[in-house]
């Protein structure tokens, strides 16, 4: 038997997986979190992580522990998505919570958006006083930052559109609050200038 063998848990690929990204309930690992979930939190405490198990949403992710003045150990660094990414998050968060109101889609759990509706949205969100310009300019850059910090996924592409579907993770990522928050920022933003 080797050395990885002999130390190697029957939940170890799971938590692997989990420090990479969220692992959906359509993944194979989606069973080894819902049965090792007690011994996968325990590891992860040791390195100041907590395991975030969405049933209802299907799909679980860490995020870090905090202490009372919320620090935390710096395991995850905190990464600066820009003025205009933000934007697109606040939009894609407002779709998703007025897409869980809509009660006439309960058949269907999942939200999906194309590029032209990404591009409508942000353009409705932002004040007419807003230069638009560079925001537009520079969408598929943003949309991509997006889609690779994994709130974003590319479900299917063709010469004409681009379709996506909004992770569940948003919801987690952006609070209500915060949208709120960074909505009345816009507004004062775009009154100074």
């Amino acid at each position: 038997m080797s050395n990885l063998e002999q130390h190697i848990k029957p939940y170890s690929k799971a938590i692997v997986k989990l420090l990479k990204q969220p692992i959906e309930n359509h993944q194979s690992l989606w069973q080894d979190v819902l049965n090792y979930q007690v011994e996968i939190q325990n590891y992860l405490n040791l390195i100041g992580l907590e395991l975030v198990v969405k049933k209802d949403e299907g799909f679980a992710y860490l995020r870090e522990l905090e202490d009372r003045e919320g620090n935390t150990i710096g395991l995850v660094s905190k990464r600066k998505i820009g003025f205009e990414a933000s934007i697109i998050l606040v939009v894609l968060r407002q779709s998703l919570e007025e897409f869980d109101q809509n009660p006439t889609q309960f058949d269907v759990s999942e939200k999906f958006i194309t590029y032209q509706e990404i591009k409508e949205e942000v353009e409705l969100f932002l004040p007419e006083t807003y230069n638009k310009v560079k925001l537009l300019k520079d969408l598929d850059l943003n949309i991509r930052r997006i889609v690779d910090l994994g709130y974003l996924k590319e479900i299917d592409k063709n010469e004409f559109e681009t379709k996506y579907q909004i992770h569940r993770i948003i919801k987690e990522k952006v609070t209500l609050d915060q949208l709120q928050e960074f909505k009345n920022k816009l507004e004062e933003y775009v009154e100074s200038i």
